[in-house]
């Protein structure tokens, strides 16, 4: 691990009710043998993140029991049922005073995302104007890496489930995309029968 990955915080979004899945956190899913959540921040780790951010939402309380979060910044969102925007919001304003110097956003509900992927896109990373994500087959996909001069503006922005998506879209040109289809696929647990993606 480099010095400047140090300086890299890794951004869980794991708030997410699990609507089309009868309510059930996606958090909470199990996936080889640990709620999802655990796989997702120990994927941040292996892909060279320093300190990792996690934000929990819909049945926050026994996500903590539950899973092996040590180590993590655990902030809670109580506004999660609004959408991914609002946990970006309150993920970003964790980092704030941390000293990192960019955030790697992930999403709880991609666990085929591995961490060859965070590698990747954290070595996209310049300065604090950086924007980097990972690309599949050329579109854009997760994770996302927002240098901290962008923090303010993606809150701003960050609204209902569109998360970033709106600033990105604004910011095109200064966007580097990293090819991640050889080492991750990028599908969500999103409903039932996506469940036969965990393991």
């Amino acid at each position: 691990m480099t010095d400047t990955h140090d300086q890299i915080a890794g951004l869980l979004l794991a708030a997410g009710g699990g609507r089309r899945l009868g309510g059930r956190p996606k958090a909470l899913l199990t996936h080889r043998g640990r709620p999802l959540v655990e796989h997702a921040v120990g994927v941040l780790r292996a892909g060279g993140c320093g300190p990792v951010h996690v934000v929990l939402g819909a049945r926050a309380d026994e996500v903590r029991e539950r899973a092996e979060l040590g180590g993590c910044v655990v902030v809670e969102n109580p506004d999660w049922a609004e959408g991914m925007g609002s946990s970006l919001r309150v993920g970003l304003a964790s980092l704030a005073g941390t000293g990192a110097r960019a955030a790697l956003v992930s999403l709880v509900d991609q666990p085929g995302i591995g961490g060859a992927a965070v590698t990747r896109v954290l070595d996209g990373y310049r300065d604090g104007n950086s924007l980097v994500s990972a690309a599949y087959d050329g579109m854009r996909g997760h994770p996302v890496l927002f240098g901290s001069a962008h923090w303010a503006g993606i809150a701003a922005s960050a609204t209902g489930d569109r998360g970033a998506r709106a600033y990105l879209g604004a910011h095109e040109e200064a966007i580097t995309l990293v090819e991640c289809g050889d080492v991750a696929e990028p599908y969500d647990i999103d409903t039932e029968a996506d469940l036969g993606h965990l393991e």
